[in-house]
C-alpha cells in the first residue's frame, strides 16, 4: 500500500469513529512512524509502506480510533514553539494557554534585576519552561502534587535546558519557605465536576482527573489561590491564572472578595474571558 492509499482509507476509518479532522490526524501518526516532516507526505504519495511500517501505524490508528489523544500516542506537542514530552499522567497543553505564558514572560522582562516567578500545578512544566526561556533573567519555582508529572516536567526542562527548581507538593505548601514572587501563574483544574462526563471522549477518557476536576462549581483552586496567593508575592507583584470562560465571572468575584485587584479578565482567540490579572490591594 502506499503512502496515499493508507492515508485516505485511515482517515475513513477514523471518521467513522467519530474523530475530528481524520486525515489529519492520519498524516500525523504517518509522520511520526515515517520520522518524516508532515508536509513531506505530499512528496512521497506513492512510496510504498513495508509490513513494519504498515503494522505500526494500524496500531497507532486503532489507538485513535479508541480517541486515545494524538498527543500522548505519539508522546509530545508544541507549546509556544517548544517541543514537550508527554504522557497520560499531565495534561496536554491547550493553545490557550500559549496566551498566558506570552502574558506572563512579557510582564517579567519588562521588570528589572532577577524576577522570581512560581508556576503553581506544573504538570508538563510547560509554562514554567517556556517562563525560563522566554525570560532568561528570571528564577523559576514550579510546584506539583504528583510525582510523575513532576518527572515528565524535570524531563522537559532538562531536554530544553530551563533552569528551573521543581517542588512536589499541594500548590503553597510545597513552595519554599521565605519565598516571594514577582510573579505568580497558574492553570489550575477548572472544570466543574458535573460537566467532565460531558467533555468530549479524549479529555474525559484520557486526560488526568485531578488536573480537571475544580471542585462542585469549578472554583476550588481559585479559592485556595485567593486566599493564600498574598503570602508569597511582593506588593507589586502579579498573579495572572488561567480560567474556565463559563466561570470567568466568579473568579472574578472570589478574588474581589479577598482584597486582590482584578485589573483585567483577557480574551482568548475566540474573544472569551480566559486570563485574569491581579494584584494585591494597599488595604
Amino acid at each position: 500500500m502506499s503512502i496515499l492509499d493508507v492515508i485516505q482509507r485511515s482517515a475513513e476509518f477514523l471518521a467513522k469513529r467519530g474523530v475530528s479532522s481524520p486525515r489529519l490526524q492520519v498524516e500525523l501518526l504517518l509522520a511520526h512512524v515515517l520520522k518524516m516532516e508532515r508536509m513531506k507526505l505530499y512528496l512521497n504519495f506513492s512510496r510504498p509502506l513495508s509490513e513494519a511500517e504498515l503494522n505500526q501505524l494500524r496500531a497507532l490508528v486503532q489507538r485513535r480510533g479508541h480517541r486515545e489523544p494524538l498527543q500522548y500516542i505519539i508522546g509530545s506537542t508544541s507549546f509556544c514553539g517548544i517541543d514537550m514530552a508527554l504522557d497520560p499522567s499531565v495534561l496536554i497543553p491547550r493553545p490557550e494557554t500559549e496566551l498566558l505564558a506570552e502574558r506572563a514572560w512579557t510582564f517579567l522582562n519588562g521588570l528589572g534585576n532577577t524576577p522570581v516567578a512560581l508556576d503553581l500545578g506544573t504538570g508538563s512544566g510547560c509554562l514554567a519552561i517556556a517562563l525560563a526561556l522566554k525570560a532568561p533573567r528570571a528564577k523559576i519555582h514550579a510546584v506539583d502534587v504528583s510525582a510523575n508529572a513532576l518527572a515528565l516536567a524535570r524531563q522537559n526542562a532538562a531536554r530544553h535546558g530551563a533552569n528551573i527548581e521543581f517542588h512536589e507538593g499541594d500548590f503553597f505548601h510545597a513552595a519554599p519557605p521565605g519565598l516571594r514572587c514577582d510573579l505568580i501563574v497558574s492553570n489550575p483544574p477548572y472544570i466543574p465536576s458535573a460537566r467532565i462526563q460531558t467533555l468530549e471522549a479524549e479529555v474525559r477518557d484520557y486526560e488526568p482527573p485531578t488536573a480537571l476536576d475544580g471542585g462542585a462549581d469549578g472554583q476550588d483552586f481559585y479559592r485556595q489561590i485567593a486566599a493564600q496567593a498574598g503570602a508569597f508575592l511582593q506588593p507589586t507583584g502579579r498573579i495572572m491564572l488561567e480560567l474556565d470562560e463559563e466561570g470567568a465571572e466568579a473568579t472574578r468575584e472570589i478574588f474581589s472578595g479577598e482584597k486582590w485587584a482584578v485589573e483585567a479578565l483577557e480574551k482568548d482567540y475566540n474573544q472569551l474571558p480566559r486570563i485574569l490579572v491581579a494584584h494585591l490591594t494597599s488595604s
